[in-house]
């Protein structure tokens, strides 16, 4: 497996965590009024509820990745779901607000709060079904079910480096981050997913026709 291959993944894994949703606008409040520990923390919440919906993703379907409706499906569902995704983070580029809120909270409540918004969101096994499942379609097609572990880990790796990013940046690089800049990440990381949206929408159809 090449080296850019694996880095692709990682991409994917950061490109999937950057668009600002309710996740990271919790990071990026956190750490602004509290610094780097708790918006790490809202970020270790979610990424443990992303892992259990990945894990849930790899046990029901890698055994039915070699069936070719079912990859065309995958393919498809993923970049639909991909470029919704873009899309919406676009759209809502311009009502980003970073909320005011009194005292100082606690560790393990950062933590807890960026794994309740991210298990109990409604789209979250949606958008992971669609994603992780467009991967595991690819990576059984192209490399074998022995690479699943391997690639899945690059993914969890870029989800990591986005968290440690984002809260360094809400911490170190507070003059930074107003409402402007808030706004040019979220379009970026919208183009992004709408990017690779297209890529898996275009692998579909060629396994259609």
């Amino acid at each position: 497996m090449s080296m850019s291959l694996l880095f692709g993944y990682i991409v994917l894994g950061f490109t999937l965590a950057a668009p600002i949703g309710p996740v990271n606008s919790a990071r990026l409040d956190k750490g602004i009024k509290h610094g780097f520990w708790h918006a790490w923390l809202v970020g270790i919440g979610s990424m443990l509820a992303d892992g259990i919906f990945m894990l849930m993703v790899y046990l029901g379907t890698v055994h039915f990745l070699e069936i070719p409706i079912v990859q065309v499906f995958l393919w498809l569902f993923g970049g639909f779901v991909l470029i919704y995704s873009g899309i919406e983070s676009i759209i809502g580029a311009s009502s980003i607000t970073l909320t005011d809120s009194r005292g100082k909270d606690s560790l393990f409540k950062c933590f807890i709060t960026g794994f309740m918004m991210s298990i109990t969101s409604p789209l979250s096994i949606l958008f992971w079904l669609g994603i992780y499942g467009s991967v595991l379609a690819k990576t059984a097609q192209i490399n074998g079910p022995e690479s699943l572990l391997i690639y899945s880990s690059m993914i969890f790796l870029g989800l990591t480096v986005w968290d440690i990013l984002i809260a360094s940046l809400s911490t170190g690089f507070r003059k930074f981050l107003n409402k402007q800049s808030l706004t040019v990440i979220s379009i970026l990381s919208g183009l992004s997913l709408i990017g690779f949206g297209l890529y898996f929408t275009f692998q579909g159809l060629i396994a259609v026709f």
